[in-house]
């Protein structure tokens, strides 16, 4: 099953759960109890041991930094606040969370005013915010951060100044920034689209570059182009 919660279509901000059944394609607007969220959207949200959490975005009115957890148990769904420990990240929207292992990377967005290039872990077994020290600042909103062995390939997003077609990759083991030659023509400039690995590549589609709406759909072959990490069993930053 799919999860959908919240989001915004353009003025309006909604605070709704639906849930799309993906054997049937049939969606449901499940009972939840517990503490609401309340209405955002640009935030981010994860999976971790059958439980949903939902993390920062904005209200319409101001940049958030809370997080919420969605217990998934059949017939007792609720919501409960989660409450961290170590310095949280600023408010923000429109950054990257990743989960590897019981372990979420947070990297960049904005809070309406900056385009963050920070970079914050968060512990789910311990419940602490750490934040990390990279070799330099790269400063990223709307982009995409997608897994790939012991890597984040970052794509596009805007810099604080223009839309990037650039392709970064975050060295998970030593947390630093790495470029490598990409072949063929590169999606143009663009935020806001999605990005999914599968079978050695990461299929790229849609996005806005401040002017057009994209219904494009781009590949990025890892295989041929010696991409792909032999990296699978690693631990983050255990090379700093």
């Amino acid at each position: 099953m799919h999860f959908f919660l919240s989001g915004g279509d353009g003025p309006t901000y909604f605070n709704t759960l639906y849930i799309l059944d993906t054997e049937t394609l049939k969606w449901e607007r499940p009972i939840v109890t517990g503490t609401s969220p309340g209405s955002r959207r640009a935030h981010t949200t994860w999976l971790y041991k059958n439980n949903i959490y939902i993390y920062a975005g904005g209200d319409g009115v101001k940049a958030l930094d809370d997080i919420y957890i969605l217990t998934t148990e059949p017939n007792s769904m609720s919501w409960a606040k989660y409450t961290t420990t170590g310095k949280s990240p600023s408010p923000r929207g429109y950054h990257t969370s990743n989960i590897i292992g019981s372990k979420v990377i947070v990297f960049g967005g904005s809070d309406g005013h900056e385009c963050f290039s920070d970079i914050h872990i968060l512990d789910l077994e311990t419940k602490q915010w750490s934040a990390i020290e990279v070799d330099r600042p790269i400063s990223r909103l709307s982009h995409t951060a997608t897994q790939v062995g012991s890597y984040l390939f970052i794509i596009g997003g805007h810099d604080g100044a223009k839309y990037s077609s650039e392709i970064l990759l975050l060295n998970l083991v030593t947390m630093s920034w790495e470029t490598r030659r990409v072949y063929g023509t590169p999606p143009s400039g663009r935020g806001y689209h999605t990005a999914v690995l599968h079978d050695s590549r990461i299929f790229l589609y849609g996005g806005y570059d401040g002017q057009d709406v994209f219904d494009d759909l781009w590949i990025l072959d890892l295989s041929a182009c010696a991409y792909l990490p032999q990296i699978t069993d690693f631990e983050i930053g255990a090379g700093l």
